[in-house]
């Protein structure tokens, strides 16, 4: 009979694997998919920054344009949306009846002096915000001014 080896268990491995798992921080782990405190999804965003302005991709698939809410308060941009989803039943019998609330909310943290929030503009296509914020005309880069000598 063949004898098995068995591999040393260095430090009892499994508490610290399961420490990992269940105590991660949600914002240190790369996949922003977690609940904040207000069991709200925190949905995955791109942001972008050109000369003209910042543009705003969230990803936030199932909600219409309808649903969201889109506030701005001092230098604050706050994005949410609430849907309700139930499934129909004809029969106050039935064994099963699902239904599910989902909210998503962002708050970004706007420059000061250096947006326009008056000429955000904002547009719901195929499961994606799209948010242009545009910088205030004196926030521009200006072009190189030339000075002659007298």
């Amino acid at each position: 009979m063949e004898t098995l080896k068995r591999l040393p268990v260095i430090n009892n491995s499994w508490p610290m694997l399961l420490n990992n798992l269940f105590n991660r921080d949600a914002f240190n782990e790369g996949n922003h998919n977690f609940f904040d405190q207000s069991n709200a999804v925190i949905p995955a965003v791109n942001i972008k920054e050109t000369t003209e302005n910042f543009a705003i991709e969230m990803l936030a698939p199932g909600m219409t344009k309808a649903d969201f809410k889109i506030e701005v308060d001092k230098n604050q941009l706050t994005i949410s949306a609430e849907k309700q989803f139930e499934t129909e039943t004809d029969s106050d019998n039935y064994h099963r009846k699902e239904f599910s609330f989902q909210s998503l909310r962002r708050t970004f943290t706007l420059p000061e002096n250096i947006v326009d929030v008056d000429k955000i503009n904002a547009q719901y296509t195929e499961g994606i915000l799209y948010l242009t914020i545009p910088k205030k005309e004196e926030a521009l880069p200006k072009p190189a001014k030339r000075i002659e000598i007298a």
